[in-house]
């Protein structure tokens, strides 16, 4: 599995837990930026992630910034991508299962490390449950 990830300054700090623990996974990781905590504008790191998943260049890409709200507006965007803002584990569980989210959005000024890598584990080992009100509703969403 390849995994794209981006943060502004803001989840510097979490991105780097994230890609390490992805890491010691033995998942592949493709780092969009940005790569210190100087001030930076997140649509830019956030788009470039997004993009890489809605090419197929990645098949998951989680987003941070303070909150996980406005890299997730700038993922979304993006035709394709459905990207969730993930608070803890099981909302990371449901966003797969019901809404086949192929991207989370993740606030370094809101959860720890801990309860982070447990929704990136939870997002990247939970499958979209194929249930036909759920296929139905994301291809409501792909159509919007």
């Amino acid at each position: 599995m390849k995994v794209a990830i981006g943060s502004d300054h803001g989840g510097f700090a979490l991105k780097e837990t994230i890609v390490r623990h992805l890491k010691e996974q033995g998942i592949t990781v493709e780092d969009f930026g940005t790569y210190s905590t100087e001030s930076c504008d997140y649509p830019i790191f956030a788009k470039k992630a997004a993009e890489a998943v809605a090419n197929g260049e990645c098949e998951k890409g989680i987003v941070v910034c303070t909150t996980g709200i406005g890299v997730s507006m700038v993922a979304n965007k993006v035709k394709g991508i459905r990207c969730a803002v993930c608070t803890d584990p099981t909302v990371a569980r449901m966003t797969r299962l019901h809404n086949d989210a192929n991207m989370i959005a993740l606030g370094g000024g809101i959860i720890g490390e801990l309860i982070a890598t447990d929704i990136v584990d939870t997002f990247l080992n939970t499958p979209f449950s194929e249930e036909e009100k759920h296929i139905r509703r994301v291809g409501m969403i792909e159509t919007e």
